[in-house]
């Protein structure tokens, strides 16, 4: 058997990634500048699409995503779905580590953990999740982060680890 047919060896090449947003709008640029990059195109990544949310909000270590949740958000029992939720707070943390990117880091995560406080509806009104980086090592890096409603409500909160590595070519 040659190392060709290797189970690993297939797995990886059939996982080739498409180039994202962020490749196209910033290559070679810093993850902070790719994040300035991708809002100032006005363009938004599918998941920002389907669940309609924005991405609001880039500095060194710091990312805001906000939006109002409507009927394609809520579950069977009337109010909104948690993994709308932890969508918005996944995303924060995220781009929060991502901002802290050289332009030959990529990230991913690893574990998220969340927290629900409160029940969310459609009177919640705009949901503003902040994510904020905890700490930033050359493979790991942690991130938390807050989804708050109109009048500033906490609504859920979360915390994650990420995997640091190499950005792989496309």
């Amino acid at each position: 058997m040659t190392s060709d047919s290797t189970p690993s060896v297939r797995a990886s090449s059939a996982l080739q990634r498409e180039p994202s947003l962020v490749d196209q709008t910033g290559a070679g640029l810093s993850g902070l500048e790719q994040l300035r990059a991708l809002l100032a195109s006005g363009r938004k990544p599918g998941i920002l699409v389907s669940l309609d949310f924005d991405f609001v909000e880039a500095e060194e270590g710091l990312a805001v995503f906000a939006g109002t949740p409507g009927p394609h958000a809520y579950n069977p029992i009337g109010t909104v779905h948690g993994g709308y939720a932890a969508t918005l707070l996944d995303s924060a943390c995220g781009c929060a580590v991502h901002s802290r990117l050289s332009a030959e880091q990529a990230y991913t995560t690893l574990e998220l953990k969340v927290a629900y406080h409160k029940a969310i509806t459609r009177h919640s009104g705009l949901l503003r999740a902040e994510g904020r980086v905890l700490s930033f090592g050359q493979r790991v890096a942690y991130a938390e982060a807050k989804l708050t409603d109109a009048q500033g409500r906490l609504l859920a909160s979360a915390t994650s680890t990420l995997l640091v590595f190499a950005r792989p070519s496309v």
